[in-house]
């Protein structure tokens, strides 16, 4: 099996990254939805690789994407939410949160520059939510030759043609279009483009197709909710316009997987399609996991991911090792460069692509030192309070800062996180807790300890 170095100067493949933004860990056909319809999805995971312990490494869009596209984790670029830090009754908040970073810092590499140094053509075509191209922090200043609609924006203008807000701000690239135009099929038909132009230069490609679907507003074509009215509904899925949202978003993958076919190129062209964080409940239910986007629990971070890697990964093959989507920074800078900088927090995942081995063994890190408050009561209480978690092997472990208090689940026994062995294995808790505590003094982690004086108690 040649080495990455190696196998990356006799053949350097185009690189299409599909993301997909609050998509949960069920909302596919192929992880078990039991009434939205990806047809194009379910295909392509079994041309490509189906990995069921996929992370996002943060539980909310900015600071996953942050880390996703510098290879760190929160700690290391200071993007811990989704500003503000201070989320939620303020009276209920008996800390002080860590002050929020919105741009990822201009001085931290970005997989667009790790891409562009090594000789691709680069294209961001939707969703950036780090930063702006009139002040150097979007796509065009961060590696990215061709940005279409990637600016500050977390949640979409608007769905539909001018994709403007009341406002006034509109998503840039797309001025030109036709009443009724939908964002995720315009959004496509960028990134076919920049395919077409791309597919026969000197020079390889490396796409980042980055959704709003299936982020709020929940909106879709008429003609296909109807199509959703009329299905039987499921027992965990029922919403017939957030099921026409993922089939807007799966006929894209559709279109993507079909131009790079009949343009002769899919034998030189990685696919992968991730998602950034978890579903957002209660529009859909991540059935097969605890919670939702915004929370500690997998539901938060838990996520689809599928690899097609030519001539690497095997068509239907399934992984259960745990990886975590900063991995993509180091894999590709091993592809390219051999070798992985020492400021990037993720592992080359070659070797699980390829099969040369079945698992990777090290530990993965979630830190959180703000509040996000809660999508139902109004708002009144919390999604998540100040944390920082850990993954080892089996077992997980939550420390909350609050009261320095810890839940601990077993995931191979426990998958829906319903019985906390904190009090029972008390060990394992004394082992965990200093491999995060250790963790938060290598990245140099921000914690919360000041007292906020409008707390009133829970």
């Amino acid at each position: 099996m040649l080495s990455c170095a190696l196998y990356a100067q006799n053949k350097r493949m185009n690189v299409v990254f599909i993301m997909a933004d609050d998509l949960g860990l069920n909302d596919t056909g192929y992880t078990g939805s039991d009434f939205y319809e990806t047809p194009n999805i379910d295909k392509l995971s079994e041309e490509g690789m189906v990995f069921t312990n996929a992370y996002s490494s943060a539980a909310n869009s900015a600071p996953s994407r942050a880390c996703f596209m510098s290879g760190m984790y929160t700690p290391r670029h200071g993007i811990f939410t989704v500003s503000p830090p201070d989320r939620g009754d303020r009276t209920k908040r008996k800390l002080i949160p860590i002050p929020n970073v919105e741009d990822l810092r201009k001085d931290i590499p970005t997989m667009g520059e790790l891409f562009k140094r090594n000789g691709y053509r680069c294209g961001h075509v939707g969703k950036w939510h780090l930063g702006d191209d009139e002040d150097g922090t979007g796509p065009l200043s961060r590696g990215f030759d061709v940005n279409v609609a990637g600016g500050r924006a977390g949640t979409p203008y608007s769905y539909y043609y001018p994709y403007c807000n009341n406002k006034g701000m509109c998503h840039i690239g797309l001025e030109k279009g036709k009443q009724g135009e939908y964002l995720t099929d315009r959004l496509t038909d960028e990134a076919v483009a920049f395919i077409k132009e791309s597919a026969h230069g000197e020079k390889p490609f490396f796409l980042y197709l980055a959704h709003h679907a299936v982020h709020t507003p929940i909106t879709a074509p008429q003609s296909i909710v109807d199509k959703y009215e009329k299905k039987v509904k499921g027992k965990y899925h029922t919403n017939s316009v957030y099921a026409a949202m993922v089939e807007t978003l799966d006929n894209s993958v559709g279109k993507i997987c079909g131009i790079i076919d009949s343009l002769g190129i899919s034998d030189n062209t990685i696919i992968i399609f991730n998602s950034d964080n978890g579903g957002s409940e209660p529009i859909t239910d991540n059935y097969t996991v605890r919670g939702g986007k915004g929370m500690p629990y997998e539901g938060g971070n838990r996520v689809p991911l599928i690899v097609k890697w030519p001539d690497v990964t095997k068509a239907g093959k399934i992984s259960d090792c745990p990886v975590n989507n900063i991995d993509f920074f180091s894999t590709f800078q091993m592809y390219l460069e051999g070798k992985i900088g020492d400021e990037l927090d993720g592992t080359d995942i070659y070797p699980l692509l390829s099969n040369e081995k079945s698992s990777i063994e090290r530990d993965l890190f979630w830190h959180f030192p703000a509040y996000l408050e809660s999508y139902t009561d109004n708002g009144k209480g919390f999604r998540a309070k100040p944390y920082t978690s850990v993954r080892s092997g089996k077992w997980k472990l939550i420390y909350y800062y609050e009261n320095e208090n810890t839940e601990l689940f077993d995931l191979d026994k426990d998958p829906l996180e319903e019985y906390d062995l904190s009090c029972v294995n008390e060990e394992m808790v004394s082992i965990l807790k200093k491999k995060i505590f250790s963790w938060i003094e290598r990245v140099n982690a921000p914690v919360p300890t000041k007292l906020n004086p409008y707390y009133e108690g829970d």
